[in-house]
């Protein structure tokens, strides 16, 4: 705010601001949404984590051998609510419920100047989106700035364990081809993004992309 509109002063308009912390902005059923600080050239900025909640997958296997026909009852056990079968007997959703698996993880943070606080929070994410405005060998250049090279990017994608790496806010100075080069030379399963991609992520399969544009 006062890096936008000066010390103090708020917008001349209708929009109220609402200004964000850090931690636990949105939960659900299915997932959660937080945001995480990070460093740039001034004060609260944010990346943001989005998790999706364990879930305990229904085990069709078991459902057969205890005789649980298809249909609205596997489903309700399937949603963690007991049933009751046409003999009589009551199947909890434990009895045919497996472990808790961890639900798919997106990263994404927008410009950064230190990769350093980020690794812990983007270990083992499905996908991180994070910029690499420059290459390396203008590195100086990106610490001048407040923003990551693309080697930075990839090591961090590299260290914390994540599936893919997508990239983005690349100056107009490099060509999408050097990008990926460099990036590549550490951490493969990197993309740049182009306007309007969207990607979908999901615990254990591969990120799908596609432009929104080619409908």
């Amino acid at each position: 705010m006062d890096v936008v509109f000066g010390p103090g002063q708020t917008p001349n308009s209708g929009v109220t601001l609402n200004l964000m912390e850090a931690g636990l902005l949105f939960e659900d059923k299915q997932f959660t949404l937080t945001a995480v600080p990070v460093q740039h050239r001034g004060p609260d900025c944010f990346a943001f984590l989005f998790e999706e909640k364990e879930r305990r997958p229904f085990l069709p296997e078991v459902a057969e051998a205890l005789g649980i026909p298809h249909g609205p009852v596997r489903r309700d056990l399937a949603l963690g609510i007991p049933a009751t079968l046409p003999d009589g007997r009551v199947v909890q959703p434990e009895e045919v419920l497996g472990e808790p698996q961890r639900g798919a993880r997106l990263f994404f943070a927008g410009d950064v100047s230190h990769t350093g606080p980020l690794h812990k929070v983007a270990e083992g994410a499905d996908l991180l989106a994070v910029e690499a405005t420059y290459l390396d060998a203008d590195k100086q250049l990106a610490k001048q700035h407040g923003h990551i090279t693309a080697t930075a990017a990839a090591r961090l994608a590299r260290n914390a364990g994540v599936r893919q790496l997508v990239l983005h806010h690349v100056s107009r100075r490099y060509t999408t081809q050097q990008v990926l080069e460099e990036a590549q030379a550490i951490f493969p399963d990197t993309i740049v993004a182009s306007d309007l991609d969207s990607f979908a992520v999901r615990k254990d399969k591969p990120v799908t992309a596609r432009n929104l544009r080619q409908r």
